[in-house]
């Protein structure tokens, strides 16, 4: 499925060493200021090869609005967004083209297709996201303008929380052929009230389903996330008062329903697959086979994920901004 959203609809498109990724996007609200510079900010923080703690590809990302766009405002109409891949090396590939690679998607889709583009990953590689990035670009800026925000950070690597030890612990795995993981935490402020359908779209499990598509995201926590588990109800409770909540244990989120208060939400990303380190993996054909990885890979894939990660967070909410106006036209309310 490459499609996203009930409302505001993105559909991505293009493959990792295909000539151009891109998105579009139905649905988006006509009349607001959009430009390419714009979407370009975004997509400069999640561009690769800016630092050696990244993979070395280097892609300018640069976006082009290709349609539903006038005079520097939205029409209504399907926003297509385009981003030309120019650094590909499909060669560094070629001894995967019968070959799994362990912890990858590559045995996955061929066993689901028959077939798959082994050229850096194909559909399921992290170049996929730029378009997400883009079409979360969009949908921040609305946001924006309704004072909604977003922000992501790299909390953690490998256990690491200072920069120090985060880049310490990224550095010493690149070099000995490895990779690792890492926690990204998000926090949403300036959320309305009201956001999320019960029963079935309740708007962190629409967060959640947002998150686990992004790959390498292997847990997602809202609020007081696994914590919760070894607490007491009095201890647990956003006790309430005519001055406001006096905790967030639920993480601005109550019974799938926007609370007003900060989203608080954290990801937990695996290691990146594709290391240099020699593994054990099978062929096509069933045999065993010794791989070693070559290409250019980020040795932290959570670095890179935090603009993705803000990116599908705007989408989830921007879909549950536009459904609620169905219900409110004024979604901004007091209560």
């Amino acid at each position: 499925m490459n499609t996203f959203g009930r409302n505001f609809r993105v559909t991505t498109f293009g493959e990792s060493h295909g000539a151009a990724t891109g998105v579009v996007i139905d649905g988006c609200p006509p009349g607001f200021k959009i430009s390419e510079e714009d979407i370009q900010v975004f997509l400069d923080k999640r561009r690769p090869g800016q630092s050696d703690l990244v993979t070395p590809r280097k892609e300018a990302d640069t976006v082009q609005i290709l349609s539903g766009v006038f005079e520097g405002k939205t029409l209504g109409t399907p926003v297509c967004l385009l981003i030309q891949n120019t650094s590909m090396i499909s060669t560094d590939y070629d001894e995967l083209k019968e070959v799994f690679r362990p912890g990858h998607a590559d045995r996955g889709y061929y066993q689901k297709y028959g077939i798959r583009d082994h050229r850096g990953g194909g559909r399921s590689s992290g170049r996929e996201t730029a378009a997400r990035v883009a079409a979360g670009a969009v949908a921040r800026c609305y946001l924006e303008k309704k004072g909604i925000f977003i922000n992501g950070t790299l909390t953690s690597v490998h256990g690491e929380k200072t920069q120090e030890g985060i880049e310490k612990a990224i550095r010493e795995a690149r070099d000995g052929g490895d990779s690792v993981g890492g926690v990204v935490s998000l926090v949403v402020s300036g959320c309305p009230h009201g956001l999320g359908d019960p029963v079935f779209g309740k708007l962190d499990a629409m967060i959640a389903f947002a998150m686990m598509g992004i790959g390498g995201v292997k847990a997602v926590e809202i609020g007081s996330g696994v914590q919760a588990s070894s607490m007491k109800g009095s201890e647990h409770n956003d006790q309430m008062t005519d001055h406001g909540y006096l905790s967030n244990n639920a993480g601005g989120i109550l019974g799938g329903i926007s609370s007003g208060q900060d989203i608080l939400v954290r990801l937990s990303i695996k290691p990146t697959p594709s290391i240099r380190s020699q593994q054990h993996t099978v062929d096509i054909n069933g045999m065993d086979r010794i791989i070693s990885v070559k290409g250019r890979h980020d040795p932290c894939i959570a670095v890179r994920i935090v603009p993705v990660a803000e990116a599908m967070m705007a989408l989830v909410l921007m879909d549950a901004f536009l459904e609620q106006r169905k219900i409110v036209p004024d979604c901004r309310q007091e209560p």
